[in-house]
């Protein structure tokens, strides 16, 4: 049974357009206009237990509006979902002792408190024992490298160390499910780096079912091997992370290195492939991938080729090229 199933969730908003100028506000009183936008559209996905999946999609495109139906903050418009066979946004008691939503531009830590006072409020909320709750937050601030933080206002905390505390106080319930919505956004390249490894630890131990979103594709490749691409509120690819450069780059790079490429003119070389880069010893060409092994074999005939690389399309800049659509 999925953990996570989604059929068609829609989520649409309704906004009052303003008119400029004073008489517009005036008009505004007795004739209003309305315009509706609709942040997610007729979505559809399942996530089985213990997945970690990436949830990308360029600013706006209803990332993390689904989040929010999901963890039960919004009411949607349309369509259902279930999330540990409950819907969300029913909040049933019995949901939120399951589930944690870290959103990376919210606080829930109290900010004039040091962070283990919001920690014990915390637990006490959810009943954790004394004991539990003791040995929780050892092991993940010794994990997250913030131990002797806990003692410190949280206004007075780094924001890579403020987001850790946002971990800790998320998985002191042990959820079964876990919403990121840009967990490592603003944190400098070492805590990022600590962040990812501590929740590719945590999904790996526990089992925990993670959605995670974030535009740093670092991220969603450290730690997903699946990932779902939301575009205008609709689902534009959904399946491995690897299958996205098979189906949208249609090319890869080939780098040769040989004596005298300065005897080799563009045109001569035009006929293998586009030419991306040209150096005294190198040359990189763009080549469509069905035409690798045909080119690779010419190079070698024609050429003085000592050695050759072939590389795939970096991830991020497929991703790039998508969002750009």
């Amino acid at each position: 049974m999925p953990v996570i199933e989604v059929n068609g969730l829609t989520k649409a908003f309704r906004t009052y357009k303003k008119q400029p100028g004073f008489g517009g506000a005036i008009k505004g009183l007795f004739h209003r206009q309305y315009e509706q936008t609709v942040a997610v559209n007729d979505v559809h996905f399942r996530i089985e237990p213990g997945e970690l999946v990436g949830f990308l999609g360029p600013n706006g495109a209803g990332k993390t509006t689904t989040l929010k139906m999901l963890a039960g903050l919004l009411y949607p418009t349309g369509g259902s979902a279930k999330v540990l066979g409950y819907t969300p946004w029913e909040r049933a008691d019995g949901y939120r002792r399951q589930f944690a939503l870290v959103l990376g531009q919210k606080n829930q830590l109290w900010w004039d408190l040091p962070a283990r006072e919001s920690l014990e409020l915390n637990a006490k909320i959810y009943g954790i024992p004394t004991d539990r709750f003791e040995r929780t937050v050892a092991e993940m601030s010794e994990l997250l490298a913030v131990k002797e933080k806990l003692n410190v206002s949280v206004r007075e905390l780094s924001l890579g160390e403020r987001m850790k505390m946002e971990l800790i106080a998320s998985l002191l319930h042990q959820p079964k499910v876990l919403f990121l919505d840009e967990p490592t956004i603003g944190l400098d390249v070492v805590s990022q780096k600590t962040v990812r490894e501590f929740i590719r630890r945590h999904n790996a131990e526990q089992k925990t079912t993670i959605l995670l979103t974030s535009h740093y594709m670092a991220d969603i490749q450290a730690l997903c091997q699946r990932v779902i691409i939301i575009d205008h509120g609709k689902i534009f690819f959904d399946g491995k992370l690897d299958e996205i450069v098979d189906r949208f780059a249609d090319f890869k790079f080939i780098t040769i290195q040989c004596a005298n490429t300065e005897t080799q003119s563009a045109e001569s070389l035009a006929r293998y492939g586009e030419v991306v880069e040209k150096t005294p010893s190198a040359i990189t060409l763009k080549v469509k991938r069905d035409r690798v092994i045909a080119v690779c074999k010419s190079l070698f005939d024609d050429l003085p080729v000592t050695d050759i690389d072939i590389q795939e399309v970096p991830i991020e800049d497929v991703i790039r090229q998508i969002f750009a659509r």
